[in-house]
């Protein structure tokens, strides 16, 4: 049998209008390799330009997961699912998106619908599998459109992302897993913004108690502090390995 490895390869870590306008921060998404099964997570302004750039090959995509339907998120989504497909012309891999993606001001365009072998609408507490990734959506999030966060299990790993969100008391019990990525947009909390800030995470991480948390998806407020400068800082706050998320970096499940 092959060596199979569990890899995620960041394609972007920004996040939010003023770092997406500025492109301070790549924000093309994530590119996850799970035992040979690819599934791009959240297609992102520039994420088929960053896919290309890191050797990605956007055809043997086997599925797009969209966390939800801003615009920092899902801008590339109808050029990845063409590339995907080869245009069209080949019925091939999954989509998974909320609801309001396809409806209700939809950023899914009717015509690309039709392309991917299985479409899905992701729904609290529904589990999904694809190849031999199983993963889930805990709980609905508290952001202005519907979103999701994951848990994503493989014969090798299991891990959870926390996608957008206003922090709330319950939401750690849901991504209780060893190794959690976080989008933190915003270094001090900033109510009534629907995100999470670099304290709200850091109360997550003392929760959950992971051995890894990889911070991710940063607004303006947390690119100026240089978050790759305060990981080690979180860490010693935490007790947890923590990792600032860089643009280009591949994460190696085998090795946190």
């Amino acid at each position: 049998m092959a060596n199979l490895r569990d890899t995620i390869l960041f394609l972007g870590t920004g996040g939010a209008r003023f770092t997406v306008a500025k492109q301070l921060l790549a924000t093309g998404g994530a590119w996850m390799n799970l035992g040979g099964t690819q599934i791009l997570i959240d297609p992102g302004p520039g994420s088929l330009v960053y896919a290309i750039k890191y050797g990605c090959e956007p055809p043997t995509l086997d599925a797009i997961i969209l966390s939800h339907k801003h615009l920092d998120h899902s801008v590339d989504i109808n050029v990845m699912i063409e590339a995907m497909t080869d245009g069209g012309w080949k019925k091939r891999g999954s989509l998974y998106a909320p609801a309001d993606a396809f409806k209700n001001g939809a950023v899914i365009l009717p015509y690309v619908r039709a392309y991917p072998d299985k479409v899905e609408v992701l729904e609290a507490g529904k589990v999904q599998t694809e190849g031999d990734v199983v993963f889930n959506t805990p709980v609905k999030h508290i952001h202005q459109v519907d979103t999701y966060g994951f848990v994503f299990e493989t014969p090798r790993h299991r891990f959870s992302w926390i996608t957008d969100t206003r922090f709330f008391d319950s939401l750690a019990s849901y991504y209780m897993t060893e190794l959690v990525i976080i989008n933190v947009l915003s270094f001090e909390r900033r109510l009534p913004v629907d995100h999470l800030s670099l304290p709200e995470a850091e109360t997550i991480i003392k929760e959950i108690k992971p051995k890894t948390a990889v911070l991710t998806h940063f607004g303006l407020t947390m690119w100026r502090e240089k978050p790759w400068d305060i990981e080690q800082r979180v860490s010693d706050s935490t007790g947890v390995r923590v990792i600032a998320a860089r643009d280009g970096m591949i994460l190696d499940l085998d090795q946190v």
